[in-house]
């Protein structure tokens, strides 16, 4: 494809792109397709002859579109979001138009020193402690998902910890969460070599809003000592998964610092709303951590995948992930006077992903961004509020961000009846593919979750998705 051949598809996807977003909304917003159906729509092997453009994206619209579940829909509300926009779009079209393989700085020393300096830049706007910069024996890199970023730190805690104390002791190491911590931690255990029982998840309830209690983590941890075991590493969250819980950071901080253990704060969700001021007290205590990660492709109109971490001691990560084979080997590297990226992550190769950063943080500006977290924070309010006023719902944990869990309450009180009716609720509403919502569950009570943050949502359509829920439950609570 020469560059006439590249401008003529390009501006033909990007009309395809743009019409898609023009659309969106016709669409339902959960695909309604069966499973196997696309096998019957596509042929059995691929073509022997080049095919045109305009048929592919004939059969985008009429056989991929219907199962497509559409995260950008102004009615999602379902997971936390996976922004995008046309920053992020243009960041990512110019990085896979570059293509290049990122891995050490030698390989493209813009991509390395770019990553350095947008990280310093939302550091900065995040109001890290000065640890985290590039600029000291920290910095940040951006990994694909808030999952490899905890796998990664869960390393080089794992191995820092086996240095002093012997590559034997793997068995008596003990990782420390809540019951609300993002199954992440789980997964990264069970790559890392952390035995399973080791693996101490802490009960939270209501009484502290479902967030992990330091006399909670301070009791299992000297329990542990007494038997033997090895506490070294704690993941604490800000803004949970299930109900955007906040996690005492300082208290917790202090009880790792004297137990000489490593602390991970995931801030994947709700990072993005800490530049703003007025949220900024929610990572209060962040000083004490190791490490902390934000999703910028979650609530920051960067487009997926583009996970932030932070860490006060790059030399932890790259102990426990370096590689030195001969071909990789150049003067920049040997010389000490570089960062390669290849040793803070898992994989070797990696994407040109700071230019969609980049350019998300130069076209919106700080200002702009802060002023989008605020409208979808304003817009589940709108939310909660229409929630209070029907007596037959009732919010079922405190909202903090754009987030609000609730439940439709059972007649006459029957608490054995509300899990099956707020299942069915949210199949009766998924099913009309007007919204999409989700679920999680609270103190063993069955919630709806209601997660605001798709770009293009407007009151509009909040007051739309709510008036669904209200037709759904009243269908719902007449035949009971």
């Amino acid at each position: 494809m020469d560059a006439e051949q590249l401008r003529e598809c390009a501006h033909k996807m990007v009309d395809f792109v743009a019409d898609y977003y023009k659309n969106i909304e016709n669409f339902p917003v959960l695909s309604q397709v069966q499973p196997g159906y696309l096998r019957e729509l596509l042929p059995d092997s691929a073509p022997t002859h080049p095919e045109s453009l305009q048929d592919v994206l004939n059969d985008v619209q009429a056989k991929i579109l219907p199962g497509v579940t559409h995260w950008q829909s102004p009615d999602y509300f379902a997971y936390f979001p996976s922004n995008s926009s046309i920053a992020g779009f243009l960041g990512e079209m110019l990085s896979a138009g570059i293509n290049m393989v990122g891995f050490s700085w030698i390989t493209s020393p813009a991509a390395t020193e770019l990553e350095m300096i947008v990280l310093d830049w939302l550091a900065k706007a995040l109001k890290l402690p000065d640890e985290f910069l590039s600029t000291g024996k920290g910095g940040g890199v951006i990994q694909g998902t808030a999952c490899e970023a905890v796998l990664v730190v869960l390393l080089a805690a794992r191995d820092r910890v086996l240095r002093k104390v012997g590559k034997d002791a793997v068995g008596k190491l003990v990782v420390y969460s809540s019951d609300q911590t993002h199954s992440a931690l789980q997964k990264a255990c069970q790559i890392g070599g952390i035995h399973p029982e080791n693996c101490q998840v802490l009960e939270t309830d209501p009484s502290t809003d479902h967030a992990l209690a330091p006399e909670s983590l301070s009791q299992a941890i000297s329990q542990d000592i007494a038997s033997g075991l090895i506490p070294f590493f704690l993941c604490a969250t800000v803004g949970t998964t299930s109900s955007t819980a906040v996690d005492p950071l300082l208290a917790l901080g202090n009880i790792t610092k004297t137990n000489g253990m490593w602390f991970h704060v995931d801030a994947a969700y709700a990072g993005s709303a800490c530049i703003c001021p007025e949220f900024r007290h929610y990572i209060d205590g962040v000083e004490e951590a190791d490490s902390f990660n934000m999703n910028a492709h979650k609530w920051f109109l960067t487009n997926f995948d583009c996970s932030a971490l932070w860490i006060k001691d790059r030399s932890a990560l790259i102990q426990s992930l370096s590689t030195n084979p001969e071909f990789l080997k150049n003067k920049a590297s040997e010389g000490n006077t570089v960062v390669d990226y290849k040793d803070w992550q898992i994989p070797l190769g990696r994407r040109f992903r700071s230019l969609k950063l980049w350019m998300v943080l130069r076209l919106y500006g700080l200002e702009n961004l802060q002023a989008y977290i605020r409208n979808h924070i304003e817009l589940a309010k709108t939310f909660e509020e229409l929630v209070k006023q029907d007596p037959r719902f009732e919010v079922a944990a405190p909202r903090k961000f754009s987030l609000v869990c609730f439940r439709l309450l059972p007649p006459q009180n029957k608490e054995d009846r509300a899990n099956k009716l707020n299942h069915d609720l949210l199949d009766s509403v998924n099913s009309t593919g007007k919204i999409f919502i989700s679920h999680t569950v609270l103190s063993g009570k069955y919630v709806l979750r209601f997660a605001v943050g798709a770009p293009l949502t407007e009151k509009r359509h909040i007051v739309a998705a709510w008036k669904v829920l209200q037709e759904k439950a009243s269908a719902l609570l007449r035949i009971l």
